[in-house]
């Protein structure tokens, strides 16, 4: 049980910084995140099973290219709470997340890309990701070491 929230919690990280940096006032990487996204996923297991899940984002643009964010992610078996702040500069992105339910925390670095970002995120869990934004769908991809699973995969739309 232990290892699937560990899964769980790595798949909320990766996919809260991803969504978190595609959003901010005027042509900065962050452009077109503001508001609600929800969508759901999946999230493989380090023992091989796939579990669902349902998420919902909150991304609230700040001035001087910088994006605050709320992602909330579940099923029948996990909650992820996560938040996570980031800053944009010179097409890098650094900040910090951290995950209110399983009380871990880190950092996070990256690159704008041509259609989205590519970002790692350190700390409590660690790992890469990457995403790519085309109008109002974005798809999340999550990779690590574990522990508990290995790989994320979601599909978001804006909906406010």
């Amino acid at each position: 049980m232990i290892g699937n929230k560990s899964a769980m919690l790595s798949m909320a990280i990766a996919a809260t910084v991803l969504l978190s940096s595609g959003a901010s006032a005027g042509d900065g990487p962050f452009t077109g995140l503001d508001g609600t996204w929800s969508g759901s996923g999946s999230v493989k297991l380090e023992n091989g099973k796939t579990e669902k899940l349902k998420c919902k984002g909150y991304y609230n643009a700040k001035e001087g290219n910088g994006l605050g964010m709320a992602i909330n992610c579940g099923n029948a078996s996990f909650k992820i709470n996560m938040r996570a702040t980031l800053k944009s500069a010179g097409g890098q992105i650094s900040g910090s997340w951290e995950e209110r339910e399983f009380n871990q925390s880190g950092d996070v670095s990256g690159k704008a890309t041509g259609s989205g970002f590519s970002l790692k995120f350190t700390g409590g869990v660690s790992g890469s990701m990457s995403v790519t934004t085309s109008g109002s769908s974005q798809t999340v991809s999550i990779s690590t070491g574990g522990p508990g699973f290995t790989g994320v995969n979601l599909q978001f739309a804006k909906s406010g």
